[in-house]
């Protein structure tokens, strides 16, 4: 099948997205080596996803390729809420005992 054709779709950027993904795994990770770092891991977490929102705001809706899901402003507010979110119960959460 010839690539480029009158009825072909833009090609898909999908380094922004693996950004996010690649924090979200390593976030994962730190958080299961141990009980100590769970608190750590999940900082991480909220923070990729942050760092996806700051990316889904600055970058144009062709370079954000597979990080773009709806309208801009929709997928900053969801990608910055979450990661806040994320963030703030790391934080709060009382260590265990």
């Amino acid at each position: 099948m010839a690539r480029g054709g009158a009825g072909a779709a833009p090609q898909q950027r999908p380094w922004p997205l693996l950004v996010v993904v690649a924090g979200v795994a390593l976030g994962l990770l730190v958080s299961v080596l141990g009980e100590a770092t769970w608190r750590l891991g999940s900082v991480l977490v909220g923070l990729a996803l942050l760092v996806g929102a700051v990316e889904r705001l600055v970058l144009s809706d062709r370079a954000a390729g597979l990080l773009q899901v709806r309208g801009k402003g929709f997928d900053v507010a969801v990608l910055a809420l979450f990661g806040l979110a994320v963030v703030a119960l790391a934080l709060v959460v009382p260590p265990g005992r």
